[in-house]
C-alpha cells in the first residue's frame, strides 16, 4: 500500500468520523479548525521542501551504503556506455567547448533484477551527484493532477538538495518508467496518467545547459514498448543502455562479487556453477549464493560447498523441497518418467546429464536438469528436434514399461509443442519460410503434429533396448532419491552394447 493511499483512506475515514458527530449533534468547528491548521502547516513545510515527496528515497553525500560500478559483475558493456554518458557530466567545462550538449535522460532497458537500480545508484556516486530515487506507480493517484505536482516537486526538491549541499549534478532515478510514462491515449477514463507524463516531458525540456544544478534523469523499464514515443526521443532520453542477461563469464564476476563474504570449501568451481546457471540473472545469482549458504548453515558446515550451491540452484529453479510425498506407485512412475528424460538426454548430448531426483520441488514430482556447455543463442533443427526428443521420452519410458501414459507429462508435451512450433516459424520445417499471421492454423496444427510423430518413433526405437537398464536405474533411484549426472552415466554405460541391456 502506497503512502498516497493512505492519505486518502485517512482522509476518507476522518470526513466519516467529521460526518458522524454532525450527526450525533457535536459541535466540529474546534475540531475542524485544529485540524485544518495542522493540514496548512504540513502542506507549507512540503512546499518548502521539508517534507520529502510521497516515495521519494534520497541518497546525499558520502554514506556507507554508496554503490560503484566495481560492485556490479557481468554488465561491462552497459557499464561502458553509461559511464561515457556520464562523464560528459563530469567534464562539463571541456564538452562545452566542443558544443557538446549534456544528455537529459538515461533510459536503462533489460530484464527484471538485471541490476538497473544498482547501476543507477553507482552513476550517482560516479558523478558526485545527489541521488533521488522513486517509482513510476507514485505519480499515479485517483485525483486529477496530483502526479503532476508531484513530478514538479521531485524535479524541485532534486535541485534544492543539490544546492543545501553545494553540489553541481543531481540525480533522479524512476524505476519503472512505463507505469508513468505509457503511451497517450490509452487511459481515456484516466486523464490523471496522460498529464502525469505531460509535466515529466515539460520537466526534461526545462533542463538547460546553464543552470547552476544539473539534472539528469535516469529511469529503468523491463517493458519499452509500452513508453511514450515523446520520452523516447533525443533531447529527452538521449541514451538507451541495455542491461541483459550476464553471459556465463559475467555470471562467474557476479558469483565472485556473491561469495566475497563466504567461506568456501576446495571444491567450489565457480566456473562450473555458472555454466549451470544459464538465464540466470544477478538478482537469481545473489539468491543463489545466499541459499547456498543456508544450507550450509542448516548442516552445521562452516564452509558452503558444491552440494550446497546443487541443492541452491534447484530451488532458485523450482522451488523448496516440499513435504508431499506421493505414493509407492506414483513414485515409481516419476523414476521410471524421469530416467527416460536422463536417458534421451545422455544419447543425444553424451554428459548433459547434471541432476536426476525424484525429490517434488514447486510443481513438479521429480525433475532431471540438464548442464548447458556453453550459453547458446542461436539452435539447429537438430538441437530442437534433440530436445523434442527429451521432452517426449518421459512418457514414452512410461509407456514401455506401465503400456500407458499419466497426466504428469502435460507440461513436457507443451514444451514440446513450443519447440515444433519454433522449428516452423524459423522455416526449418518442409513449409520454408512462413508468417505466423499467414499460416492456416489447421496447417500449423498438421506439421506440429508431424514433427512430434516423427520424434516419437526415433525415441520409441532408442528406448527399447534399454528397458531393463531403466529398470534398474528406476530402482536404484527409488532407494537414493537422487543422482548426480556421474553416477547416471556409469550405470548407463556398465554394458557395452545396448542389445545385451534388452530385457
Amino acid at each position: 500500500m502506497t503512502k498516497g493511499l493512505i492519505k486518502e483512506i485517512g482522509l476518507g475515514i476522518g470526513l466519516a468520523f467529521i460526518g458522524f458527530l454532525i450527526w450525533k449533534g457535536y459541535d466540529v468547528l474546534p475540531l475542524m479548525f485544529i485540524l485544518g491548521f495542522f493540514a496548512a502547516m504540513y502542506f507549507l513545510a512540503e512546499s518548502k521542501g521539508l517534507v520529502k515527496p510521497v516515495g521519494v528515497q534520497e541518497v546525499t553525500g558520502k554514506n556507507t551504503s554508496e554503490v560503484y560500478f566495481d560492485d556490479i559483475g557481468g554488465q561491462a558493456s552497459a557499464i561502458k556506455e553509461l559511464k561515457e554518458a556520464l562523464d560528459f557530466i563530469k567534464n562539463y567545462e571541456k564538452i562545452k567547448e566542443l558544443g557538446i550538449r549534456p544528455l537529459k535522460g538515461i533510459l536503462l532497458l533489460g530484464p527484471p533484477g538485471t541490476g538497473k537500480t544498482l547501476m543507477a545508484k553507482a552513476a550517482a556516486t560516479y558523478t558526485d551527484a545527489v541521488y533521488i530515487a522513486t517509482s513510476g506507480s507514485e505519480f499515479i493517484e485517483m485525483y486529477a493532477g496530483v502526479g503532476a505536482q508531484r513530478v514538479r516537486k521531485l524535479f524541485k526538491s532534486a535541485r534544492d538538495k543539490a544546492a543545501k549541499l553545494g553540489k553541481n549534478n543531481a540525480m533522479i532515478f524512476i524505476d519503472e518508467i512505463e507505469v508513468v510514462g505509457g503511451k497517450r491515449g490509452q487511459n481515456s477514463s484516466h486523464m490523471e496518467y496522460d498529464q502525469t507524463l505531460n509535466q515529466l516531458l515539460v520537466e526534461m525540456d526545462g533542463m538547460k545547459n546553464d543552470d547552476s544544478v544539473k539534472v539528469l534523469l535516469i529511469a529503468a523499464t523491463n517493458r519499452a514498448d509500452m513508453l511514450d514515443p515523446a520520452l523516447m526521443r533525443p533531447g529527452r532520453f538521449d541514451r538507451h543502455v541495455r542491461v541483459d542477461l550476464p553471459c556465463k563469464d559475467g555470471r562467474v564476476e557476479i558469483l565472485k562479487i556473491h561469495t566475497r563474504n563466504k567461506p568456501l570449501e576446495n571444491d567450489v568451481e565457480l566456473g562450473a556453477i555458472a555454466r549451470e546457471t544459464f538465464g540466470f540473472s544477478g538478482a537469481h545469482l545473489e539468491s543463489l549464493t545466499n541459499e547456498a549458504a543456508i544450507y550450509a548453515f542448516r548442516e552445521g558446515r562452516d564452509r558452503v560447498s558444491l552440494k550446497h550451491f546443487k541443492e541452491a540452484i534447484d530451488k532458485v529453479i523450482m522451488g523448496e523441497k516440499l513435504d508431499k510425498r506421493p505414493n509407492a506407485d506414483e513414485l515409481k512412475r516419476v523414476s521410471i518418467h524421469e530416467t527416460g528424460h536422463a536417458l534421451i538426454s545422455e544419447i543425444v548430448k553424451p554428459g548433459s546429464v547434471s541432476t536426476l531426483t525424484i525429490s517434488p520441488r514447486g510443481n513438479a514430482l521429480g525433475y532431471m536438469r540438464q548442464t548447458p556447455e556453453d550459453d547458446t543463442y542461436l539452435y539447429t533443427i537438430d538441437y530442437l528436434e534433440n530436445q523434442i526428443s527429451i521432452m517426449l521420452a518421459g512418457a514414452l519410458a512410461e509407456e514401455l514399461i506401465f503400456s500407458n501414459r499419466s497426466t504428469g507429462a502435460s507440461n513436457d508435451f507443451e514444451k514440446a509443442v513450443d519447440l515444433a512450433k519454433r522449428i516452423i516459424l524459423s522455416g526449418m520445417s518442409r513449409l520454408g519460410v512462413v508468417s505466423e499471421d499467414s499460416l492456416p492454423k489447421d496447417k500449423m496444427y498438421d506439421v506440429i503434429t508431424e514433427i512430434i510423430r516423427e520424434q516419437e518413433g526415433i525415441v520409441q526405437n532408442t528406448l527399447l533396448p534399454y528397458r531393463k537398464r531403466i529398470i534398474e536405474i528406476t530402482e536404484i533411484l527409488l532407494e537414493q532419491e537422487q543422482l548426480s549426472g556421474t553416477d547416471f552415466r556409469k550405470l548407463v554405460i556398465e554394458d557395452d552394447e545396448p542389445a545385451e541391456k534388452a530385457g
